[in-house]
């Protein structure tokens, strides 16, 4: 009976996770909101946590899944370093993947090493351990050798799914796959989260890798007021000049969680906007209207 019982856009910058800096590089308004943002879900009592992510295993004209039994990763920030291993879900992953194939989004299942699922892994990328780290999954695991220890059967925080869009598919097809995820949801009847992982303009600053462009502003003001007004969904009509000039890398997921939003309608907060290097980022919750 649960299915979809909160949802959030999450920064990935991943300086904002304490053990890798101090100050944030800046960002400190967006740690503590991630903070927030991990208390409130924590709240929700979510059993799994499906994350999109731009930065994961991308396959041309698909949304890609991760067919695995456990993710797992590192990230090195100025001689610091965290890892991650997590449980990928194969019952919800399975789900979603029927969902959206049935609506036509199409949809490719990614796996690496063993040829049994039980024995394949999926690289976590930064757009995914970073608002883990803020999910039930932020503790530093010990490796042994080049192997990362799972974390305790009694610790091992919500098993995740992992989708990753390819940006050949029209945007269309994120409101469907949004859909699909809050149907499989349902049906799976566990309490669900759906996070989109998402930095938004890269080009605030000259001195950044994409330079400066002044749509940069101009998108992000328009990517908050339409979080503000509870309308994601908007954002499908952003012009596809601002969208390149901006260099955002989250409207594909936010428009996941507008087509899960037209099957369970939710309530959404800015906690926090801000741009302290060249890129904006963006922390936003969503609970469902009604009571799951």
């Amino acid at each position: 009976m649960a299915g979809l019982v909160f949802a959030a856009v999450a920064p990935h910058g991943f300086p904002i996770i304490p053990d890798l800096s101090e100050d944030a590089e800046g960002a400190l308004a967006t740690r503590a909101a991630m903070q927030e943002l991990g208390r409130r879900c924590a709240a929700a009592r979510p059993e799994v946590l499906v994350i999109a992510t731009p930065h994961g295993v991308r396959v041309d004209k698909t949304i890609c899944l991760a067919h695995v039994a456990r993710g797992a990763g590192t990230l090195r920030w100025h001689g610091r370093q965290v890892e991650m291993n997590v449980p990928v879900d194969s019952r919800l992953t399975d789900a979603i993947a029927t969902a959206a194939q049935d609506l036509g989004v199409p949809i490719a299942l990614a796996a690496f090493a063993g040829n049994r699922r039980d024995q394949s892994v999926i690289p976590l990328d930064w757009g995914t351990m970073t608002p883990l780290w803020f999910l039930g999954h932020g503790r530093n695991l010990v490796g042994h050798g080049d192997v990362l220890a799972p974390p305790p059967a009694e610790d091992l925080g919500p098993s995740v799914v992992i989708a990753t869009p390819s940006r050949q598919l029209p945007r269309s097809s994120m409101l469907v796959f949004g859909e699909a995820v809050a149907e499989a949801a349902a049906r799976d009847g566990r309490r669900v989260a759906f996070i989109a992982s998402c930095d938004w303009a890269h080009t605030h600053r000259a001195d950044g890798p994409y330079g400066f462009h002044p749509d940069a502003a101009v998108v992000d003001e328009l990517v908050v007021a339409a979080l503000r007004d509870n309308d994601p969904g908007r954002l499908i009509d952003l012009p596809e000049e601002q969208v390149a000039n901006a260099a955002i890398d989250g409207l594909w997921q936010t428009l996941m969680l507008a087509g899960a939003m037209r099957r369970v309608p939710m309530r959404g907060e800015v906690l926090c906007y801000e741009a302290p290097s060249y890129y904006g980022m963006i922390v936003a919750t969503f609970e469902p209207l009604r009571s799951a």
